[in-house]
């Protein structure tokens, strides 16, 4: 089918033209025919790097041009932004929402494409977002994670609230892996659209010994060193391929990166250039490792790193410089990074209170499905490792010939409904407990025939809880949201948080920043670090020495639950105190990755601790008010009016405070040129911009008050 005959916009058509794509593949032929471009729902399961993208693009850009708005669900933030990159500079208007979580965000409803992730979406609903209302199609990238127990049922309540709200939308899924589409394609009343075709062949095979053997052939693969996936991935550079490497921790990704490292030994300008980048942003062991791999040739990925440095791993390998990635299997969950050979080297997984599992087969299929480099591979290879002979049929039988896993609603989960319906009753989608009842009759769970007895026993304890926590009034059938409900939906944060903090803040009279810190990494929105048998001595000397500035009382059975809580409490405390991120890394053992995620999780927490501290504990407020800039910037409660300088970060900020220019009139009075010598003329110049925008309320209102909610 040739895309100049198709009925989009001649500029999409022209810039596929410009990269050489004149036809369509067969799966893409087969959505079209399947009314992609009549307003059909289509639930598109086809294999990686088939095309699913250009697929949604095409119905985008023709829903565009009749009038319409495009929404754009993808399930993490790197992919919002990679699927950004990709929509722009094609003639329409693209935005990307993934920022806070209780903004309305209205100046989106400008464009006409919106990238966002499900709970960004979310966040919109409860801020009652007026563009939602004018959504004419929803593309929902990887609809599969609706199985996920953590976020799966987010992206379920948001496409059944869509769809109440635009009943008339189009709706266009896509996955490379479900086992049950027919049952998600009746859900959405889509056409189900399902093809084996890829671009490039992909063959999958078994390694033992000296070979792989593949269910039609088999390939000798050359011994050059001790180790069996290295040898692997050397016989894919020596044939100029690239590998990925699929391993089951951080440890087991950075231990064999250094070993393809040392097999490899590549060196050239351009690999130096990227470990330098590396290296002069590194502020750890593991930063300075990873470099060091880089220049050889040789990467690992996984979220312990810094956001900077996966990047430049990323942008080394697309490039094809960097011959191999080792990672964990967040790779395989959206990135856009194919390779020759996929290497699934383990496939045994620790989960708690199981000990080692085999990973799911949908897991396996997301790794096998970036075998293959469009345009640059001639096949691409998916290879397992097997520990005996015996072995070998078992992976064949578990995992190459097995079919996906079914996919299944998280809705009964009484812990995940409990922040959707109070959504619901907040923003009025249901104000009665039958309308609560009857809107979950659409959803997935629902449409599955899953028990609905289960579901309305679930329902009403949830409205129990809501009740006896005053974020819901009843009288009768009648639900109300109460002040105190409406805001905690509109924060986005789980209803059991909200009561855990506003508990503990109630008839509280002095605040402690330690308090505040182990209170929040104690709520269920808080994900926390695992504790170590050596750091129990730290957690233990700080409970002698500060066991009464803790606002939760420890039970007496407090288990690792707690200690959890504190040792994630006692790194974000060093955080805001301007403890070095190395010192930190080394202290908890983690990677920065782990870090700024700490910190981007208890930042929001303390936002919304601050608003509810409004209602419940005035006297608090504004001391959480300071935590919250304090952890979001890691600094000193001395750099906060700095801080709020647009361009002043923590480490020019304690560099001008040094220098003694720690307040807004001591950067005045020390004049330009002064300030340009600690944090450079440009950025001086910057300062001295806002500083002059703000002379006459500074004099009006003085220095404190102006420093604490002029520079916002």
């Amino acid at each position: 089918m040739e895309i100049a005959d198709l009925p989009i916009p001649p500029d999409l058509a022209a810039s596929y033209a410009r990269r050489g794509i004149t036809e369509l593949y067969p799966p893409q032929a087969a959505c079209v025919e399947a009314g992609l471009l009549l307003g059909k729902n289509l639930l598109i399961a086809i294999p990686t790097a088939s095309g699913k993208t250009l697929v949604a693009e095409m119905a985008m850009h023709h829903q565009v041009e009749r009038g319409g708005k495009c929404l754009y669900i993808v399930p993490l933030r790197a992919l919002a932004s990679e699927k950004f990159e990709e929509f722009s500079g094609k003639g329409l208007r693209v935005g990307i929402a993934t920022g806070d979580l209780d903004r309305r965000d209205d100046y989106l409803g400008r464009n006409d494409i919106i990238v966002a992730t499900s709970e960004k979406v979310d966040s919109l609903l409860r801020n009652r977002t007026p563009w939602l209302a004018e959504i004419t199609l929803l593309v929902l990238d990887e609809v599969h994670l609706i199985d996920d127990p953590s976020r799966g049922a987010t992206l379920e309540m948001v496409v059944a609230k869509l769809r109440h709200k635009n009943p008339a939308m189009q709706i266009i899924a896509l996955s490379a892996t479900i086992g049950n589409p027919g049952d998600l394609a009746g859900w959405l009343d889509a056409e189900l659209v399902e093809s084996d075709w890829r671009p490039v062949d992909l063959r999958e095979g078994v390694f033992f010994q000296n070979g792989i053997q593949f269910a039609d052939h088999n390939r000798e693969v050359g011994r050059q060193s001790k180790y069996e996936d290295l040898d692997l991935v050397l016989d894919t550079v020596e044939e100029g391929g690239q590998c990925l490497v699929f391993v089951s921790s951080r440890k087991n990704a950075e231990a064999f990166a250094k070993r393809a490292a040392s097999g490899l030994k590549l060196a050239n300008p351009t690999l130096a250039g990227y470990a330098d980048k590396i290296r002069s942003n590194a502020g750890t062991d593991m930063g300075r490792i990873l470099a060091a791999c880089v220049a050889q040739g040789a990467a690992f990925h996984h979220a312990g790193l810094a956001r900077e440095e996966r990047q430049i791993v990323e942008a080394g390998f697309r490039e094809g410089e960097i011959k191999v990635i080792a990672s964990t299997p967040t790779l395989a969950a959206g990135l856009n990074l194919p390779a020759r050979r996929v290497i699934v080297r383990d496939y045994l997984r620790f989960n708690a209170g199981e000990g080692m599992v085999p990973i799911p087969v949908r897991e396996y299929r997301q790794m096998a499905g970036r075998a293959g480099r469009p345009h640059l591979d001639p096949y691409g290879e998916a290879v397992l490792i097997a520990k005996s002979e015996e072995m070998i049929g078992e992976l064949f039988d578990c995992y190459i010939d097995a079919p996906a896993e079914d996919v299944r609603s998280q809705c009964a989960n009484e812990a995940v409904l409990c922040t959707h319906i109070l959504s619901l009753i907040a923003t009025n989608f249901a104000r009665e407990t039958g309308e609560v009842l009857r809107f979950m009759d659409g959803t997935f769970y629902a449409h599955c025939g899953e028990s609905p007895r289960a579901l309305s026993r679930a329902v009403d304890r949830v409205l129990e809880f809501l009740r006896e926590a005053e974020m819901i009034t009843e009288v009768g059938e009648w639900l109300e949201p109460t002040e105190y409900g409406s805001l905690v939906s509109r924060l986005y944060i789980d209803p059991r948080s909200a009561e855990v903090i506003v508990t503990a803040m109630t008839g509280r009279k002095e605040y402690t920043d330690i308090g505040l810190l182990q209170l929040l990494c104690s709520t269920p929105d808080m994900l926390t670090l695992y504790v170590r048998r050596n750091d129990m001595y730290l957690l233990d000397r700080f409970l002698a020495d500060h066991r009464d500035e803790l606002w939760m009382e420890i039970p007496w059975d407090a288990g690792e639950g707690f200690d959890r809580s504190l040792k994630t409490a006692l790194l974000l405390l060093d955080w805001a105190n301007e403890v070095g991120e190395e010192t930190i890394c080394e202290r908890y053992n983690v990677g920065p990755g782990d870090v700024y995620g700490v910190v981007e999780s208890v930042a929001w927490l303390v936002h919304a601790s601050r608003h509810l501290a409004r209602l419940f504990a005035p006297h608090l407020a504004g001391p959480i008010e300071e935590m919250e800039l304090r952890t979001k910037h890691g600094i000193k409660k001395e750099l906060l009016p700095l801080i709020r300088l647009r361009g002043i970060g923590r480490v020019r900020a304690r560099r001008l405070f040094n220098n003694g220019l720690g307040s807004l009139e001591a950067l005045r009075a020390a004049g330009p040129e002064k300030v340009g010598k600690v944090i450079g003329q440009k950025i001086a110049a910057q300062v001295f911009e806002q500083l002059e925008g703000v002379r006459d309320e500074i004099e009006e209102v003085g220095e404190e008050q102006a420093t604490l909610f002029r520079f916002g």
